[in-house]
């Protein structure tokens, strides 16, 4: 149940509240007998679907048992062809050991849109998710940052990821790296976002770097991705555990629910764990110093 619960909020997080519902758990035997849940597919919004996960999953995939309800909009006989989608398009993306219904999620709108293109009488209407509010109600816009190219790249960045945080259906995850330059932390910020689809759905992915360069010179930087004040925060982190050459993403999933001043606690925790698993603070140095200090 553990993994499923996981997935139920990541996946509530970044799609909306009740996309994933468990509708029944194996409370008493968990061990043995599975869990149904309901899944509101994005693409067409008026159609749930039945889950069964079984009790070892992910190690064994999810069934899909047919429609949970179908819209008053929706075309007579489109919900079965739908299930026969989504069937189809899970068993692309499922993989032994990995939670695949964000994959899932992510594939089939396109799958359904394929579909429907074979037939030319029908037009099915596109459902365009729109930019999530930041906790101060403005429209999240991503920065500049995610604009720049990352052809220059020579090999992947090496990102080290922190523990991840939820709080109120808010999802927090930080991702370290090394950099060596400010043009290579722009273009680590752009390959990321475009070749991890989680990453590009987040509300905000908040970034901050810190460089030594020749000569003595400094190159620092920071960028709030539409909340306001995260990114000098993060930057003002960096610069109290004094580490160098290494840049920050903190990536949050807004859930519905307002965090108040605690989202920039939350943005600093796991930004100061990822740099603590990635060794540019040595947890030993910083346990030393407290011990000598009683």
């Amino acid at each position: 149940m553990s993994s499923l619960a996981d997935e139920l909020l990541s996946i509530n997080s970044i799609y909306g509240e009740n996309t994933l519902e468990l509708e029944s758990a194996a409370l008493s035997d968990p061990n043995n007998a599975p869990s149904i849940c309901i899944l509101r597919l994005p693409t067409p919004p008026s159609i749930t679907l039945r889950l069964e996960f079984p009790p070892n999953y992910p190690d064994a995939p999810p069934s899909i048992l047919g429609t949970q309800s179908v819209g008053h909009d929706i075309r007579k006989g489109f919900g079965n062809e739908v299930v026969n989608v989504v069937r189809d398009t899970l068993a692309k993306v499922y993989e032994p050991g990995a939670p695949c219904i964000f994959d899932l999620l992510e594939d089939v709108g396109e799958a359904i849109a394929q579909q429907e293109e074979r037939r030319p009488e029908q037009h099915l209407e596109e459902h365009n998710v729109g930019d999530e509010d930041n906790e101060e109600g403005q429209t999240t816009k991503k920065d500049c940052f995610t604009q720049q190219p990352s052809s220059m790249l020579d090999h992947e960045p090496l990102w080290t990821l922190s523990d991840p945080i939820n709080e109120k259906k808010s999802l927090f995850l930080a991702w370290v790296a090394p950099v060596s330059s400010t043009a290579q932390a722009h273009a680590y910020v752009s390959h990321l976002v475009s070749t991890d689809k989680k990453v590009a759905k987040a509300t905000h992915n908040i970034t901050a770097w810190r460089i030594e360069g020749g000569n003595g010179a400094v190159f620092q930087d920071c960028d709030d991705d539409g909340e306001t004040a995260a990114g000098g925060r993060l930057l003002h982190l960096l610069q109290i555990m004094d580490v160098w050459n290494v840049m920050v993403v903190v990536s949050r999933w807004y859930g519905g629910i307002k965090l108040g001043p605690d989202r920039f606690r939350l943005i600093n925790q796991v930004a100061r764990n990822g740099l603590l698993k990635a060794g540019f603070v040595k947890e030993e140095k910083e346990a030393g110093s407290k011990k000598g200090k009683k």
